[in-house]
């Protein structure tokens, strides 16, 4: 992890810095400015890492403040390097072919301080809209056949919500405005396809968060399954927490519910990574399940699909992929997982992807929408 974390911070800081180098080289012609561009920027690139080191001496208000302005950069950051990349492809080429007009050549310093100031309203209005979108949860319906008796049960009303990330970003107001939509469509079950919590699950206590899974109203219950946000942050504490408050962990388990259907969840695949220990394999959990009832699965990361299939579940439900959460991210995303948002079938087996209810890191989604899931299972 150490290494990680260090290649992480080692690529924030070399596009930090070229896009710090393109600012100040904007600049020429009003150098009085550039020094507080200077404390701007270094205030903006800090502002993250200083939230998370310095949170147990500042506050969790205070430490709140500066984690959002650190996050909301990082989408402005990533924007910002790919319209300076792009920027810098054209002058390079500009050398071999010589296409730009004579205006922008005929004085190069404001041409560049022209466009840095088209550059920062873009990226601007990128992030604003990224962030208004990000708040505006929509409602995913779909109905799914399965061919088997599910006892007394014709259908069945499945509300699922993934990567809701509580914590510093995601809190009471969010998850609130969440919880009422999820309560408007009358599940018959809540599922909850892991990164319930962002990271440490302090942050989640310190704003009483549990409290509102409580107010959730379902037929039975409230089901979850940890993500890899959960391990990164300690899953054991997370899961005790959300245990107290009505939320059920299935973990590498399965449960019978009403004699009517199986609830299956696994571990995160990367639980390994954080705490050393494997999970169970899917035969093995599916070792005491009752096929002739329906089976329904959550696997936070949507990998090996075909497995579920050849392990006869009828339903699997995953999140953590966001679709990427900010274009163009999302090319990424669709090369790793199949799908990473969305509807698959195979064989009898029903799957669907969620880009997720909440966000990790910024606050902002661009080229996908927050969504809660409301699928009806209809049975034969």
């Amino acid at each position: 992890m150490w290494i990680f974390f260090t290649i992480v911070f080692l690529i924030h800081f070399l596009v930090n810095f070229y896009i710090f180098i393109r600012g100040w080289q904007s600049l020429s012609l009003f150098p009085s400015v550039r020094p507080y561009f200077t404390a701007l920027f270094i205030f903006l690139f800090l502002s993250y890492i200083l939230a998370r080191v310095l949170e147990k001496y500042i506050g969790f208000s205070v430490a709140n403040v500066f984690n959002r302005i650190g996050s909301m950069w990082l989408a402005a950051m990533l924007y910002f390097f790919l319209i300076i990349l792009f920027i810098d492809l054209l002058r390079m080429f500009n050398q071999w072919l010589h296409f730009f007009p004579a205006i922008i050549m005929a004085n190069y310093a404001k041409t560049k301080f022209i466009t840095m100031i088209f550059t920062v309203c873009a990226v601007l209005l990128l992030i604003t809209y990224g962030f208004i979108n990000a708040n505006i949860v929509r409602i995913t319906t779909m109905s799914m056949r399965v061919n088997k008796q599910a006892g007394n049960l014709s259908s069945l009303n499945i509300v699922m919500l993934s990567d809701i990330h509580l914590g510093t970003i995601i809190g009471q107001k969010k998850l609130g405005a969440i919880i009422s939509k999820v309560n408007d469509l009358s599940p018959d079950i809540v599922l909850l396809a892991g990164d319930v919590v962002d990271e440490n699950v302090r942050h989640v206590i310190i704003q009483n968060l549990g409290a509102e899974f409580e107010k959730i109203k379902s037929k039975y219950g409230v089901y979850a399954v940890p993500g890899n946000h959960e391990f990164i942050g300690g899953a054991d504490a997370a899961v005790a927490y959300l245990e107290k408050h009505q939320v059920h962990f299935l973990r590498d388990t399965a449960v019978l519910i009403d004699n009517s259907f199986w609830v299956a969840g696994r571990n995160d695949k990367d639980m390994s990574r954080f705490n050393g220990k494997t999970r169970k394999t899917l035969e093995t959990i599916m070792v005491g399940v009752d096929k002739n009832f329906p089976v329904i699965l959550m696997d936070h990361q949507p990998f090996s699909l075909e497995k579920s299939a050849e392990n006869g579940v009828d339903v699997q439900f995953s999140g953590h992929t966001h679709h990427g959460q900010i274009y163009p991210l999302n090319l990424i995303t669709r090369g790793i997982y199949h799908p990473d948002w969305g509807y698959r079938k195979i064989g009898d087996t029903h799957f669907y992807v969620s880009c997720g209810v909440g966000t990790w890191g910024p606050p902002v989604r661009i080229g996908n929408y927050p969504e809660i899931v409301n699928a009806k299972i209809i049975f034969n």
